[in-house]
């Protein structure tokens, strides 16, 4: 198969499997407790490759990815959800109440909303720090890779979701310190315009990087999030573990390359 046959994947792992999606369809695949692998493929009601407004399509693919997670949950009860486990849900609690603390703060404006963004991303980091996500982390990057360079590959990927912490992080400061700016009767509506707009420029920055990985500036902001996934995000993960995203990857291509 060609390069340009390929089909455009993403993924997601989970704490006993991984999640892979194209354009049309998804596939998730776990490894039960018994240590029966179990595979469930369904085609997507909500395509955000459809959607080609710029403004648009980052919050869109963002949305798309997460309204997967309770059709997974209930195609396949034993999947295990990233941000299930108790510690991770108090870090999201924890690290809402820090942000909010660091708005409130009287640091120079930039580096209080430089601050809050960072917090926001505290949860993910001690979600992949748990169980087996990261080695699942790793096998899907090692999976989408050998498939779409037709060789073996690391367990770092190059379109890693880690690589918009980089983006992020610059968008949402320099979004909140202009609605920091706004008329006070305007100041909420601005934040929430601000927020959309940095998830938008994330994305399109990021699809950027992407196209262009040796340009500097591109190289500077996928930096954070390459050693965020090298260091802590993914380990090696074991053969067992690649067959599941294996899995995943083959029954989510399979329903791709189906017309119907």
């Amino acid at each position: 198969m060609s390069q340009e046959e390929k089909v455009r994947l993403g993924g997601m792992a989970l704490g006993n499997g991984v999640l892979v999606h194209g354009p049309q369809a998804w596939a998730c695949a776990v490894r039960a407790e018994g240590g029966e692998l179990k595979v469930v493929a369904r085609r997507k009601r909500i395509r955000a490759s459809e959607v080609k407004n710029p403004l648009f399509r980052g919050p869109a693919r963002l949305a798309e990815a997460f309204s997967l997670l309770p059709l997974v949950k209930r195609a396949l009860p034993e999947a295990q959800l990233p941000f299930e486990r108790p510690p991770v849900i108090a870090a999201m609690i924890a690290s809402a109440a820090a942000a909010h603390a660091a708005k409130r703060s009287r640091m120079p404006v930039a580096a209080r909303e430089l601050l809050a963004a960072g917090l926001s991303f505290a949860p993910a980091a001690l979600a992949l720090r748990g169980g087996e996500l990261a080695e699942y982390h790793g096998a899907e990057h090692i999976s989408i890779g050998r498939y779409e360079h037709d060789e073996d590959r690391p367990k770092e990927h190059e379109r890693c979701g880690s690589h918009l912490v980089g983006p992020m992080l610059v968008t949402t400061a320099v979004g909140n310190v202009i609605a920091e700016r706004a008329p006070a009767e305007y100041r909420q509506a601005a934040r929430i315009a601000a927020a959309v707009g940095a998830m938008a420029a994330s994305v399109e920055l990021f699809g950027w990087m992407t196209r262009n990985p040796r340009h500097p500036l591109a190289r500077a902001l996928a930096k954070p999030g390459y050693e965020l996934q090298h260091r802590s995000g993914t380990r090696q993960p074991t053969p067992e573990q690649i067959e599941v995203a294996d899995a995943a990857l083959n029954a989510c291509l399979e329903l791709e390359r189906d017309p119907h």
